[in-house]
């Protein structure tokens, strides 16, 4: 896929593409690259940090793993013009693959992220010295994301909101993070029955916290 079209990427995604150019040139490679767009995205440091930092992957090791990965990579003087490497456009083309399959609107960073986790230029063997692989990280993303579609080019202000005001509790009770509730088991029957009906399920606890 030729990143051309700015309409089929989320705002991110697309500033991740655009500024992955600067990165090339930076290092001094003529050849736009996978590294370069991965270290564009973690420059962000938004929704992609969070991701990895999630499935526990250091984030700025990471990204100096990634750099160094670019450093190495073949080096001109002059960078009037750059040349899309193969190993991006196969990228692109599993970024889409996983916008498809997440039915979403946009290729969005996760598509991204999805992308680099099964590339085998850098990305899929440099996760996995973290044990990390695409599952895990796609575990992670929709962990992160819920049951929310990416329907607009800025869905990554909805995970952050979720993320800075909302509280996890599955994750929090397999994690044994939760206090037991003893002596409530009418009330927590009562709360079961009210939130398990098929119809007329618009519930309103009242009463004294806990």
């Amino acid at each position: 896929m030729q990143p051309t079209d700015a309409n089929k990427f989320t705002d991110k995604a697309w500033e991740a593409i655009v500024k992955s150019q600067d990165v090339a040139r930076r290092c001094k490679n003529q050849q736009l690259e996978v590294e370069h767009v991965a270290i564009a995205l973690l420059e962000q440091d938004g929704l992609p940090n969070r991701i990895l930092s999630r499935i526990t992957v250091d984030v700025n090791r990471f990204q100096q793993q990634l750099e160094n990965f670019a450093n190495r990579q073949p080096k001109v003087a002059n960078l009037d013009q750059l040349y899309l490497g193969r190993a991006l456009d196969v990228m692109l083309d599993n970024a889409e693959a996983y916008r498809k399959a997440l039915q979403d609107d946009y290729i969005a960073v996760e598509h991204l992220l999805l992308a680099l986790a099964v590339d085998e230029r850098v990305g899929r063997r440099l996760l996995k010295t973290y044990n990390q692989d695409a599952a895990k990280l796609e575990a992670a993303i929709k962990a992160i994301r819920g049951s929310q579609k990416v329907t607009d080019q800025n869905p990554e202000s909805r995970y952050e909101a979720l993320e800075k005001y909302g509280r996890d509790l599955t994750e929090a009770a397999q994690a044994g993070k939760l206090d037991p509730v003893i002596g409530r088991d009418e009330e927590i029957r009562r709360v079961v029955q009210v939130l398990s009906r098929r119809s007329k399920n618009n519930p309103v606890l009242i009463g004294e916290p806990g």
